[in-house]
């Protein structure tokens, strides 16, 4: 009760407002006082002898474990007396002449959890020949402890009113005298300012606007995979939608969704293949850009009809390969190197709307450049380094995910879907027109689809099979069929010629131990 009872009597007087005049030349008397905000309030009375000046410099940055600093704040500066007082960027220094000078000012960021930090004496360019310092708080204080240098102060306690006080003789030049303080819990609030060191090591600190990105990064994280978990579900969904089969209204053909034969090996297999090149080839010739003859027990394809505004890039594209300038032959196909025109493939199913575009993989490789670029950007400057690791491996991710998602949009999976299948068909629900159209138009959907014998054994038992009109010559279903088997080995044979003779000329070439070559396939 009585030590309470002293201690308010002693913060009531104020401490820190007027502290006792130095008695002994080139020396300090200093009152230190926590408020209740975390604030401390200090006043520091030095007297300075005749013929010298005395300067202090102290560091507002300290070093502090981890690769940080801690980051004093000094305001509300005022001096009594003869010099100046200043606080710079980063340094509080302060330059005084003869006689005895009153320097007041409050310190912030001095308290780390119940801990009360502060250099009473130190930077100076002159010996002190003798510093006492008391120090006030709220409450009575738990501990305390003194540093000269490396060495304890010659006293530091806690008397019986509750001040904690401090002394020491020759504090030499230079020399630093930092007390510690520890109060009971709570007493007031912490103000610790801790930011990286200004070094590499300090620019990839955890911080708390670093702790926070990784926190987005986190919830993008999962929610790419929710994304990916979504899509891949949708993707392979097995239910066929409504409205599949193929169609004739008013001597019109029209397949689901206006899907081409080439499509097929994209849309059901993930990639096209000599089957959806001969589908097409197959497909040209029964919309009559292609005609076909027999010779020498070959087949001839000649150009029917130059390419119009009806065909899509890839079908011009293999158009003009299988009959660039004359008439050729499947055997002189064989011949050829004549591949699957991926680019126009693959632009056509995108604008579609049933694949996806890339552009999140390229998004995602920039990302990840500008996210290297900027970490070494803030390493070098600023710090927050990782905000640039962040921003990397979410550019990563963006690939990642771009590459995880199924490049078959909902859509063209909904199209694929309603190919399965499409090769059942009732003939007998046909008239004969419709019969003829449907056989020939459906049957490059049967090739690609690998539903041929099922396709001709549909029309096969009909009393009047349908006529073939894009053939010279009259031939039955199922020799139009065998064409389209000779067409789709031609494709296939000439692709595995190919492959044979990349085989063959790398096991020919003469090369260095250690090196291989790679037949490239189409």
């Amino acid at each position: 009760m009585l030590a309470g009872a002293l201690l308010a009597l002693a913060l009531a007087a104020g401490p820190a407002d007027q502290p006792p005049l130095p008695t002994v030349p080139q020396s300090a008397e200093i009152q230190l006082k926590v408020q209740r905000d975390g604030s401390l309030s200090v006043a520091e009375a030095i007297s300075v002898p005749a013929g010298v000046t005395m300067d202090r410099r102290v560091a507002l940055r300290v070093p502090a474990p981890h690769h940080r600093e801690r980051v004093y704040g000094v305001r509300d500066v005022v001096l009594e007396g003869s010099g100046t007082a200043n606080v710079d960027k980063d340094v509080f220094t302060v330059h005084l002449t003869p006689g005895t000078s009153i320097v007041r000012y409050t310190v912030d960021g001095a308290v780390a959890g119940d801990r009360v930090t502060w250099e009473l004496a130190g930077g100076w360019n002159t010996e002190l020949k003798f510093l006492r310092a008391s120090f006030a708080a709220p409450k009575i204080p738990t501990a305390v402890d003194c540093l000269a240098g490396d060495l304890p102060c010659a006293a530091a306690q806690i008397d019986h009113a509750g001040l904690t006080r401090f002394t020491q003789q020759n504090l030499a030049a230079g020399r630093r005298m930092t007390a510690t303080v520890e109060l009971p819990a709570g007493t007031v609030p912490a103000n610790e300012v801790l930011v990286p060191a200004k070094t590499l090591a300090g620019a990839f600190v955890l911080t708390a606007p670093v702790a926070w990105a990784w926190a987005a990064f986190g919830a993008l994280l999962l929610a790419a995979a929710a994304w990916i978990l979504l899509a891949r579900r949708r993707s392979d969904g097995k239910a066929p939608p409504p409205g599949g089969g193929f169609h004739v209204k008013a001597g019109e053909f029209a397949s689901p969704a206006g899907v081409l034969p080439g499509h097929v090996g994209l849309l059901l297999r993930g990639r096209p293949g000599p089957l959806d090149l001969a589908a097409t080839v197959l497909d040209l010739a029964v919309r009559n850009y292609l005609w076909v003859s027999a010779e020498d027990g070959d087949r001839r394809l000649a150009r029917r009809n130059p390419p119009d505004e009806h065909l899509t890039g890839f079908e011009r594209a293999v158009y003009e390969a299988v009959v660039p300038d004359e008439p050729v032959t499947l055997a002189e196909l064989r011949q050829r190197h004549i591949e699957v025109p991926r680019t126009e493939l693959a632009a056509d199913v995108v604008r579609r709307g049933w694949f996806a575009t890339r552009r999140l993989r390229r998004a995602g490789v920039r990302i990840f450049c500008y996210g290297v670029f900027l970490t070494v950007l803030l390493a070098l400057t600023v710090g927050y380094a990782q905000l640039g690791v962040i921003l990397a491996l979410a550019g990563v991710a963006a690939a990642g995910t771009s590459a995880a998602l199924p490049a078959r949009r909902r859509a063209g999976a909904d199209v694929a879907r309603r190919l399965r299948g499409v090769a059942e068909i009732r003939v007998e629900d046909l008239d004969e027109p419709q019969r003829e159209l449907v056989f020939s138009r459906g049957l490059p959907y049967a090739l690609a689809l690998g539903e041929l014998a099922s396709w001709l054994a549909a029309f096969e038992g009909l009393e009047h099979p349908p006529p073939v009109y894009w053939h010279a010559g009259e031939i039955s279903p199922d020799q139009a069929g065998s064409f389209a088997a000779a067409v789709a080995g031609t494709f296939a044979a000439a692709r595995r010629g190919r492959l044979l003779d990349g085989v063959g000329r790398d096991t020919g070439s003469q090369q260095p131990v250690g090196t291989h070559a790679t037949a490239r396939p189409s």
